[in-house]
């Protein structure tokens, strides 16, 4: 358990108390990322869990001081410091370095090296939280934070020991010593160095990174390499293949270019991708677009060497063939064995067959480019399939072949061509339809045969239709039939089944009334009285000399005139 990756750690963690984790996972003292591996082993990744080296506990081992990381002796860091004497005369109040991290006296007042776990070179003790807002805030190295870890993490990726010391170096043969000795000496003198922040004067200065300004009166990044008057913006002080921020300000320079450590020695020499380490041989391997010493170009799950050997990639990961065969190759679905990469692999539903293999279950022959069909987990030719599972047409009585396009609406189906209008055969597709009992119908031939018509004009009433005694009607057609005006929300009746506005009612077929002469046609309600042959509106049923209404009274008529008792009195006298 001991060797287990952070990642396979942190799910014990949260799952466990403290005293069971640290006993199921005591810290490893061993140089081996897990059981497997040995001294002389050659993987960036565990043999078990496949995980990079730098997941698991023992490359965090290594020191976080990166004077220290870059093999600076006592005498060497006083080296270092000299160098920086020059700059602290012209800037007094810049430091000469503050990478160092000192133990917290008890009861002493916390200092910023308490705080962070680096500090850069070049600023006093209070402008270094002012310098650490102009990191992005998952890069600030405050300790057992985000940015803590990452510093960690790019300390072993920006600055490999391996590029560093000899000591570190297990695939140097003996005959390059010289070289990895004359290469470290010439990129430390001509190319690595550690840069310091310096407060910008009255004036701006130009990024270097971005070209963009740096305002004055804010910090920027100084690498004595470029000289004195080149700075950057502190978060443009990144490697130019990597694109990291450039770990506790550890840089290299090529071509005028920034790179980490790491990225500046690949522009000279190639790296394995294997061990992780520099190439000074004359011989190595390249494939994959990698390069990597002969021998360490290995199976991705045994390790052995595939050198002039035959591979297959997966997930970017090299197997030799016994391997890949092994993890990765489908069964036959027929004869059950396993599909080599010399064999073509035909597949159908998550079920495999060699090509030899892919056959008709009842006629056995092939169905290599064929149609075939497929029931119960079984596999058939065309002719095969349509003999024994075929369904047939609603419309025409066929079969349905192999690979023939099916048309389906509740529970019936139809080949394309047959899946057509009852009227006109016109085959609908994709179309809109109507069905109408067992047919289906075009919405064209639909509206022809059964849309509701204009009893008047006869044609088909899309919207807005009026009913008249259960007859439908087109709004415009419903008029009067004498005078053509429509009727639609207006007051009518009928006569002799016809319907007419209230007013040619009343010219054409009302009474008249004997006082006014107007048409008695009782639409709204109108009452009207009747003697004889004669006809009143109420309202008009008056005395001819007072007026008084003779509604409900008796009245004696004098020739055309009706009169009340007292008048028709008064005229006889």
């Amino acid at each position: 358990m001991r060797y287990a990756c952070r990642s396979v750690r942190h799910v014990y963690q949260i799952r466990l108390d403290d005293h069971l984790f640290h006993v199921l996972f005591p810290p490893s003292t061993s140089a081996e990322c897990c059981p497997t591996c040995s001294a002389s082993c050659s993987r960036k990744h565990c043999a078990i869990c496949k995980c990079p080296r730098d997941v698991h506990d023992v490359t965090h081992k290594e020191s976080v001081n990166v004077h220290d990381r870059l093999g600076l002796n006592k005498e060497g860091e006083e080296e270092h410091q000299h160098r920086h004497q020059h700059q602290q005369q012209q800037h007094p109040q810049l430091p000469a370095s503050s990478s160092r991290v000192m133990p917290l006296n008890k009861g002493a007042r916390p200092t910023s090296s308490d705080v962070y776990s680096w500090i850069p070179a070049g600023l006093t003790p209070d402008q270094i939280d002012d310098f650490m807002t102009s990191w992005p805030k998952d890069k600030v190295p405050k300790r057992n934070s985000q940015g803590d870890r990452w510093r960690e993490h790019q300390l072993a990726f920006q600055l490999p020991r391996q590029d560093l010391a000899l000591a570190y170096c297990r695939y140097v043969e003996p005959q390059n010593h010289t070289s990895y000795q004359d290469f470290v000496a010439a990129r430390n003198d001509i190319a690595l160095d550690i840069a310091y922040v310096k407060e910008t004067s009255t004036r701006a200065q130009k990024c270097y990174g971005c070209e963009g300004n740096i305002p004055a009166g804010t910090f920027g990044v100084m690498a004595p390499k470029f000289g004195e008057n080149v700075a950057w913006h502190p978060a443009c002080f990144q490697c130019t293949t990597c694109a990291e921020l450039l770990v506790d300000l550890t840089y290299c320079v090529h071509e005028e270019q920034l790179y980490c450590e790491r990225h500046y020695a690949e522009q000279l020499k190639p790296r394995c991708s294997a061990c992780d380490e520099l190439i000074f041989s004359g011989e190595y391997t390249k494939a994959m677009s990698k390069d990597w010493h002969l021998g360490h170009f290995s199976c991705w799950q045994c390790d052995e060497s595939l050198t002039g050997q035959r591979y297959v990639l997966r997930d970017e990961h090299p197997y030799c063939v016994k391997c890949y065969e092994t993890v990765f190759a489908n069964n036959c679905d027929d004869c059950n064995r396993v599909i080599g990469i010399d064999s073509k692999d035909l597949s159908y539903k998550d079920r495999h067959w060699h090509e030899a293999c892919f056959l008709c279950n009842k006629c056995r022959l092939s169905l290599v480019d064929k149609q075939f069909g497929s029931k119960a987990d079984k596999i058939f030719c065309g002719p095969c399939y349509d003999s024994m599972y075929a369904t047939r047409c609603d419309g025409c009585g066929e079969i349905f072949r192999a690979g023939t396009k099916k048309m389906e609406y509740k529970s019936r189906q139809w080949h394309e061509k047959c899946f057509s209008c009852f009227v006109c055969k016109t085959p609908i597709g994709t179309k809109s339809f109507i069905p109408r009992e067992q047919d289906i119908y075009c919405s064209g031939c639909y509206e022809e045969k059964f849309a509701t018509r204009c009893v008047k004009c006869t044609k088909i009433i899309t919207t807005g239709g009026v009913t008249y005694k259960n007859d439908p009607w087109h709004r415009e057609c419903f008029t009067c039939t004498h005078c053509d005006k429509s009727l639609a929300g207006q007051r009518f009746t009928s006569k002799d089944e016809k319907p007419y506005c209230a007013e040619c009612f009343g010219e054409l077929f009302a009474k008249r009334c004997t006082a006014c002469t107007k048409p008695i046609t009782g639409i709204g309600g109108t009452r009207f009285i009747s003697f004889e042959d004669r006809h009143w509106h109420n309202d008009c049923f008056q005395c001819a000399s007072c007026n008084v209404t003779l509604v409900g009274k008796g009245f004696i008529t004098d020739g055309a005139d009706i009169l009340c008792p007292e008048c028709a009195k008064q005229r006889v006298l």
